[in-house]
């Protein structure tokens, strides 16, 4: 089948080339699918596009003209694409569900750490030849209350990586799985864990009811100095909220590794431009604050599983199997509360 993808880097080619083996006729482009884009696609049966890729009802319907036939999407999340027309138009999309949830986990609580004991503040001071270890101070993690929402494959992980450092674990989750529940963690409901735990960290899917989960409100209900972790979709948070709730102390630490406006920004590189997203500026401005860009999923494994799970549902697609990987309305309606939104 010939592919085109969209969003590619260096790695992305060295993965998938050598994955690949001669299956399909594999073209890349660097540039962002979008409505100026679209056009690259034109005589090619499949797309493969990424997480930042558009594929709203404009693209889609460029791409349907231009012969494509199926969306092959190289994430585990599928917020960006619009479904409903996707199916009016005949089009099948298919994604990578997991591929290494561990990855985002461990990225999860290495910013944690990180924002805990000061580390990247640190390096940069002993670079500097400055051994003070004033405004490095820590705290335990034995005995905090973590409050992990979305216990779907990577919030078990987190759970349990956590529990391994002494810490008691609240969970929510609108539909917990059993393994979910086996995992030991306390379930709550939000406003019970907003208001309890030390450390509050993101895994829940994108939806209509989870964007800007955590809001003005959300921050008031938590507890002053609470650190905030998101490793999930970057417009589960409001930004602008926790702005005030950084400047007025209400949270003491804040990890990212998604951003709500990202998809200009995040797998560039600007360092010779002038970021002109002033609100991704103001974040830059606190010491308390660690962002990563979108580099959770980065790990050799997790490429290979991308690699090899998005090729076979190409294969599946072209060869009129059944592709148990195919999202669907349907499926987000009777699935999605159950599952992680990684965050590639």
């Amino acid at each position: 089948m010939k592919v085109a993808v969209f969003s590619t880097r260096s790695y992305d080619r060295d993965s998938f080339t050598q994955r690949n083996r001669g299956r399909h006729e594999l073209v890349f482009f660097e540039p962002r699918l979008a409505a100026e884009t679209a056009s690259l696609a034109q005589g090619f049966d499949c797309v493969c596009a990424f997480v930042n890729d558009e594929l709203n009802e404009e693209v889609l319907k460029q791409l349907h003209h231009g012969g494509t036939r199926l969306i092959a999407l190289r994430s585990a999340g599928f917020n960006h694409v619009q479904l409903d027309v996707a199916e009016r138009l005949g089009m099948t999309v298919v994604r990578v569900p997991a591929y290494s949830p561990n990855a985002i986990a461990e990225h999860t609580v290495g910013l944690i750490l990180s924002l805990n004991r000061k580390i990247h503040r640190a390096y940069g001071r002993v670079r500097e030849a400055n051994f003070s270890l004033d405004g490095l101070l820590g705290f335990d993690l034995v005995g905090k209350t973590v409050g992990v929402v979305g216990i779907g494959r990577i919030g078990i992980i987190v759970v349990n990586i956590m529990k391994g450092f002494g810490c008691r674990v609240l969970a929510y989750d609108v539909q917990p799985s059993e393994e979910a529940l086996e995992t030991g963690a306390e379930f709550t409901d939000l406003d019970t864990l907003f208001r309890q735990s030390d450390i509050i960290t993101l895994h829940c899917p994108l939806t209509p009811e989870s964007h800007y989960l955590i809001d003005e409100d959300a921050i008031t209900k938590m507890k002053t100095g609470v650190m905030l972790i998101n490793t999930g979709r970057g417009a589960i948070i409001d930004t602008r909220a926790v702005i005030n709730g950084l400047k007025q102390g209400k949270i003491g630490h804040l990890g990212l590794d998604v951003y709500e406006e990202e998809a200009d920004l995040f797998f560039e590189d600007l360092s010779e431009q002038v970021i002109h997203d002033d609100v991704f500026a103001r974040l830059l401005t606190f010491p308390n604050v660690l962002i990563t860009g979108h580099q959770a999923f980065f790990t050799e494994q997790a490429l290979t599983q991308i690699a090899d799970i998005t090729l076979e549902n190409i294969r599946q697609f072209e060869s009129g199997e059944r592709c148990e990987n195919e999202v669907t309305t349907a499926k987000v309606v009777s699935r999605l509360p159950k599952e992680d939104a990684v965050d590639a």
